[in-house]
């Protein structure tokens, strides 16, 4: 009898395992990579947030993309890059070539990202918010396995075996993507359907970043990811050069963060299907500013422990909401450029969020900057709050 999976799950499959490539190209060896490269503390994160600083431009035609052409063609593109990029890691041996592989990295997790999302929108008008967070949490344990693996795959300054291990496990991604029985278009389709919807691609963008819910959720999205770009990258040099830890050590608390987001993330997206998205990601935001303002006050290894998960719980929580809310906003036809606006937007937060932070960090020193960027979300989680004062839990689908 042959084994039918259906389309939802292989696309969970094929999402963690792009993810696990992707984030263990970089958590926890990427700053490491840097530093042995003696890049000084002040640019690390400007090395660190060249990936997601691709999203930023690639995200949003990817999504439109994906509502022309189909949602499979396009998540080839990026299943591509995730099994041919990690291998490029091999020839680095200048910062600069580093830069260059970060950025065609980054274009898989950049193309993903929305259209996937925009993928389980289009199944799913009922319990959205829990389904989405079923995906989010599938690439959650790629996510979470990566710092430990990766962890243990570091030899001293050698960091060949993990770009090998991400390798194989991007092209398996690769190979469930192959399969993934999404509907596409033929060429002369893909090629017609460019045409006839030309016109109403750019009415479409015009409507979707001008809509203040849209906007404000993509925004405070930014500033999670703002924090969280900044936590990940800085957060292992602290706890290597400041706590003196392992690596596996710091790849053990670093995967804390990540079980916390998969085993909360569906029941958080559960919540927001019966009580709204703004409380959620309300309430998450404030948790998240909380945990960041005093997560480098002690060097206890079981307090540490306890603040990250924290901070993934507040991260889960906005999170699950986020995208979901945004195709709650937007008409079925134009998921796909509403959720590469969110994703987009994001990526302007997570590429900053290291950047900042190392120069928040040179010219001030780590708690007073982690405290800045907690006071920022916490910030962010009340100005949200007025914006979508009014605002009904959930738009009508012709809003967008």
């Amino acid at each position: 009898m042959k084994l039918r999976i259906s389309p939802f799950v292989l696309l969970c499959i094929m999402g963690g395992l792009a993810i696990f490539s992707s984030t263990m190209a970089k958590n926890p060896v990427l700053p490491l990579f840097i530093r042995a490269l003696d890049v000084p503390l002040g640019t690390v994160g400007f090395i660190a947030a060249a990936s997601t600083v691709v999203g930023i431009v690639v995200s949003l035609p990817a999504g439109i993309l994906s509502d022309i052409i189909g949602r499979r063609r396009v998540i080839l593109i990026a299943a591509i890059v995730f099994a041919s990029a990690p291998f490029l890691y091999l020839l680095v041996t200048q910062p600069w070539h580093l830069v260059l592989v970060r950025i065609y990295h980054g274009l898989a997790t950049a193309i993903l990202g929305p259209v996937a999302m925009a993928a389980v929108a289009d199944t799913f008008d009922e319990k959205r918010g829990e389904r989405m967070g079923w995906y989010s949490s599938a690439t959650m344990v790629g996510r979470s396995l990566a710092p430990l693996v990766g962890g243990a795959l570091i030899f001293g300054e050698d960091f060949h075996w993990v770009y090998i291990a991400t390798g194989i496990i991007g092209t398996f991604s690769l190979a469930a993507a192959l399969t993934l029985p999404l509907p596409t278009l033929t060429s002369s389709s893909a090629r017609e359907a460019l045409k006839r919807e030309r016109g109403k691609i750019w009415t479409d963008v015009v409507a979707i970043v001008t809509h203040r819910g849209i906007l404000a959720t993509s925004v405070v999205e930014a500033v999670q990811y703002f924090a969280f770009g900044c936590l990940e990258v800085f957060l292992t040099i602290y706890l290597n050069e400041q706590a003196k830890l392992a690596t596996l050590a710091i790849g053990l608390l670093l995967a804390i963060q990540t079980v916390v987001v998969i085993l909360t993330k569906p029941l958080m997206g559960r919540f927001s299907d019966k009580y709204g998205r703004v409380p959620m990601i309300i309430t998450g935001l404030l948790l998240g500013g909380i945990t960041m303002a005093f997560m480098t006050y002690s060097d206890n290894y079981l307090l540490l422990a306890l603040l990250i998960g924290f901070f993934g719980l507040g991260l889960a929580t906005v999170t699950a909401s986020t995208a979901a809310l945004v195709a709650d906003l937007s008409k079925a036809s134009s998921h796909g450029g509403a959720l590469g606006v969110l994703s987009s937007v994001m990526d302007i937060g997570h590429s900053t969020g290291p950047m900042v932070g190392g120069l928040l960090i040179s010219a001030l020193n780590y708690k007073t900057a982690f405290g800045i960027v907690g006071g920022l979300l916490a910030i962010a989680s009340m100005a949200f709050g007025l914006i979508m004062r009014g605002m009904p839990r959930s738009m009508s689908s012709t809003d967008v």
